[in-house]
């Protein structure tokens, strides 16, 4: 039965069946999450092998040959920035090392431009009073809570299956020097699962945008975190970068928050020499160094950047499962009623679906209504404002398998239950 084909008579006998349902579902008074991308309690268990690496008798003097309990090394260990690089694919020395949020040093990064220029001759961005900032949309919610904290115009970018609208980003920022920055999450995107296309990390490289000070935020934060067998890749935007003679226009970002402890990881970002001199001397007075004995913690248990892949490995046998049974349910229960366009990602941590246009919102309240907790309708859109009231973020990773298969079957038929009232008001 394809609800677009229906009948009114079919529509409302589909409607009772659904409804009935609903009501025995929403009885049960369940309280399951899928709201944000949380790590499940199995995964967070994988490291807690880290808690083992230190005793009162280990060594803690770092290959800089400092002593990492005391201060110092503002830009983190040497150790660490290396493992990162390759996390990265850039050099040890571009690499910086924060505290445990990859969020927290975007912030900052934003915080900085803003208040000091990041290019000679240029104004700092609190002087400019149209700044505005590109947004690929659907997209992550935090990252445009950051611009829109700080007061810029929120441009949407359309998303597709290569990436951003290249097109349209490429004429924008050509032709309007108030435009400061994109945000990017490159691999693996949220909500969608995107892999940026080879031709468009190129075309990002070769951009050449009429504010000197524009800047690409790489936010490559799922750049390890495959679920199939068969793993998208992402070119090198750095390399790509300097062959375009653009070295200064991207600053890559990444974290352990979802390969260790979200709350105790460790966060680095990379850029060219030229934008961490301003980034180190904002640093220089906010802080005289990151946690030193996580980020030893951190290499000593890893042992390198391969050591980080085979215990995403782990991460990947936990993960590919949940995954499944969201695809699962979503060809199961929605294809045949013909309702919803998703993703199939290859890694990451979400599953973006579109359902009916005009009912999203209404899919999340009757599924909080009904116990489940799904992130707000609107939220991977600028000012929460999704145009076609359609995108919803699906995070399988927090709930047990057996509550995601309940919560899934909650969602859809949520789903089918206001499509059917949509179709109906018609």
């Amino acid at each position: 039965m394809n609800y677009l084909n229906c009948s009114a008579e079919e529509l409302e006998r589909e409607y009772q069946s659904l409804k009935n349902k609903y009501d025995e579902e929403k009885a049960k008074g369940l309280n399951l999450n899928m709201a944000r991308g949380k790590p499940g309690k199995e995964q967070l268990d994988l490291s807690n092998g880290i808690l083992d690496v230190f005793t009162s008798e280990s060594n803690f003097i770092g290959d800089d040959g400092v002593d990492i309990r005391n201060y110092g090394i503002l830009d983190g260990i040497y150790e660490c920035r290396k493992m990162f690089g390759k996390v990265l694919g850039v050099d040890s020395e571009n690499v910086m090392i924060g505290g445990n949020s990859s969020l927290n040093m975007m912030f900052d990064t934003i915080s900085c431009m803003m208040t000091k220029p990041i290019v000679e001759g240029c104004d700092a961005w609190y002087k400019i009073e149209n700044r505005k900032f590109l947004c690929p949309s659907p997209g992550y919610d935090r990252h445009f809570g950051i611009t829109g904290y700080y007061g810029f115009e929120m441009i949407p970018i359309p998303m597709t299956e290569n990436g951003p609208d290249m097109d349209m980003i490429e004429e924008l920022v050509a032709n309007d020097d108030s435009i400061k920055g994109i945000w990017c999450v490159p691999k693996y995107s949220n909500p969608q699962g995107i892999t940026y296309s080879d031709e468009t990390v190129r075309r990002f490289a070769n951009l050449k945008p009429a504010a000197k000070d524009f800047r690409i935020i790489w936010d490559n934060a799922y750049c390890i975190h495959d679920v199939t067998d068969t793993p998208d890749t992402l070119l090198n935007i750095y390399d790509e970068c300097k062959k375009a003679g653009n070295e200064d226009l991207p600053i890559l970002f990444c974290s352990t928050s979802k390969i260790t402890f979200p709350g105790a990881g460790v966060a680095a970002m990379a850029a060219s020499k030229n934008n961490m001199k301003v980034f180190k001397e904002r640093y220089n007075y906010q802080i005289i160094s990151y946690d030193k004995m996580n980020m030893l913690r951190h290499v000593q248990y890893f042992g390198d950047y391969n050591g980080m892949l085979e215990h995403m490995k782990k991460h990947k046998a936990v993960l590919k499962p949940k995954f499944d049974i969201v695809l699962n349910a979503l060809a199961s229960e929605l294809e045949p009623v013909g309702i919803g366009e998703w993703t199939k990602p290859n890694g990451g941590y979400f599953v973006s679906i579109d359902v009916l246009e005009g009912t999203a919102k209404r899919v999340v309240q009757l599924c909080k209504e009904a116990g489940v907790v799904l992130t707000g309708a609107g939220a991977t859109y600028p000012y929460g404002k999704d145009p076609k009231d359609s995108n919803i973020r699906l995070a399988p990773t927090f709930p047990p398998n057996d509550e995601l298969v309940t919560a899934m079957e909650i969602f859809c038929i949520c789903a089918k239950l206001a499509a059917c009232e949509k179709l109906l008001q018609k």
